[in-house]
């Protein structure tokens, strides 16, 4: 069912559709708003059945609470606005006004190699430098690569997260719109970070942007994901999917800092295939969101492959934080390494999971995970759940976990010094991330330390 309503937004953007109510038609009507192919129909509307025939997730966080039926699936702006544009003088003046407040802009011009912006269910900016146009490096909004590399898109989408992979993953591929596209030909370097910032703004929102990264032999990659939304009475729901394909000798480094509102459920999906001497870098901050199920995964398919996947959460009042890095080592001399960092406060409930799986075919594979956990009260929770499977006696595989307090010594130390405690306590937890912050290039981590200083206001009696 489609529906007009132009009050459903928390900025002065009005839409004229809004997709409730998960049905074929409902699929169909994204299928043809994003002028897609019949296969990709077909694939959606297969995707919907396996949606309809698998349960919810009865394990880990509770999610009763989320009505699916409740959700606005696609949200289009009404007809004559300006929602898509590749200058930046072309974008709508109030989405316009939300960028700058961000300081994207800024970061475009200063230090990125292209910049990609969704507002809801479409994009409303995307451009890549000339430069970097120049090198045939490909930086789009998934619809439009769609029409513009349509084999290429056939030949990788939902390969590595197929639909039958859980409930989630079946959803998104029923009513996916959005999203990013990148492809960086063989032996391209691409060193400054190509950026998309996704924003979901409806009351009762849905988001489900597609992410594809194709990085080609002895090429290189780099890019950073930053998505927010406003609180509401309402659950809203992300349920992103993310595929990155690497090269033989090729490098990708993925960022992503995920500050939804308390009311949003992020149910995100995140995987990479690496192949020979391929490297695979994750850096991932979760904040925000009323419950997080997010799970980042490297497959080591080629021979000396190697990953590490570094990632923090802050968990604070009604928040489940459930984090899950995964490594599947298959190749031979295949290495990862796992640091995880989460801060439970006012009775937030962090845990984090990880699933090392070394195949009998990955000779001499080699892990380590570390995983620290800080505690600020006696009614949050911390949980380390490991989960570790080896299949190849030569396999070596370490893991250690700690969890305590904040130190009352560096407090007294710093409040003797002229801080008050909740300065002190914000320097002590940025310290305490610095390690998988400071991966983030400057800008980014100023901007993520702020955040964490925001989250840890009130942290204090």
């Amino acid at each position: 069912m489609t529906l007009k309503n132009t009050l459903e937004s928390s900025d002065n953007i009005q839409y004229d559709i809004f997709l409730k109510w998960l049905n074929e038609q409902t699929v169909r009507t994204i299928s043809q708003e994003q002028n897609e192919p019949e296969r990709m129909l077909e694939l959606r509307l297969k995707s919907l059945k396996i949606f309809q025939d698998i349960s919810l997730p009865s394990r880990w966080p509770d999610l009763s609470k989320l009505n699916l039926d409740e959700i606005v699936y696609y949200a289009k702006p009404k007809s004559g606005t300006q929602w898509y544009a590749t200058n930046w003088e072309d974008v709508d003046p109030e989405i316009k006004k939300k960028f700058q407040r961000l300081g994207i802009p800024e970061a475009e011009q200063r230090y990125l190699a292209g910049a990609g912006g969704q507002y809801d269910s479409l994009n409303v900016y995307h451009k890549i430098k000339e430069q970097r146009a120049a090198k045939w490096i490909i930086f789009e909004d998934m619809p439009q690569a769609l029409q513009t590399h349509g084999e290429l898109i056939k030949k990788y989408f939902m390969k590595l997260v197929p639909a039958a992979d859980h409930k989630f993953a079946a959803l998104h591929g029923a009513v996916w719109s959005g999203g990013t596209f990148i492809y960086i030909p063989k032996g391209v370097i691409l060193d400054e970070p190509l950026q998309a910032y996704f924003r979901m703004n409806t009351y009762a929102g849905g988001q489900f942007e597609h992410t594809l990264i194709i990085i080609e032999d002895d090429a290189q990659g780099n890019y950073i994901e930053w998505c927010s939304a406003p609180k509401y009475d309402k659950a809203s729901l992300h349920a992103g999917l993310v595929e990155i394909y690497v090269g033989k000798n090729s490098k990708m480094k993925y960022s992503s800092v995920e500050n939804r509102s308390t009311n949003t459920y992020n149910l995100n999906t995140k995987r990479a295939v690496l192949e020979e001497h391929a490297y695979m870098e994750w850096v991932n901050g979760n904040m925000g969101s009323c419950t997080t199920m997010l799970y980042p995964c490297s497959i080591l398919k080629g021979d000396r492959s190697k990953t590490d996947m570094l990632g923090i959460a802050v968990a604070g009042k009604g928040q489940n934080q459930d984090t899950w890095s995964k490594v599947i080592h298959i190749g031979k001399n295949t290495s990862s390494t796992i640091v995880s960092k989460s801060i439970s406060k006012d009775g937030g409930i962090s845990t984090y999971r990880w699933l090392v799986k070394i195949a009998k075919s990955a000779d001499n594979a080699v892990n380590h995970t570390e995983c620290d956990a800080l505690l600020f009260d006696d009614i949050s929770v911390s949980n380390t759940i490991p989960n570790i499977v080896c299949g190849n006696e030569s396999g070596i595989v370490a893991h250690e976990a700690s969890a305590g307090k904040v130190d009352e010594g560096e407090i007294f130390y710093l409040t003797s010094r002229g801080l008050d405690e909740e300065k002190a306590i914000a320097m002590i937890v940025n310290g305490f991330f610095s390690s998988v912050v400071k991966k983030l290039p400057l800008e980014y981590a100023g901007e993520l330390n702020k955040l964490i200083d925001l989250e840890m206001e009130g942290s204090v009696g």
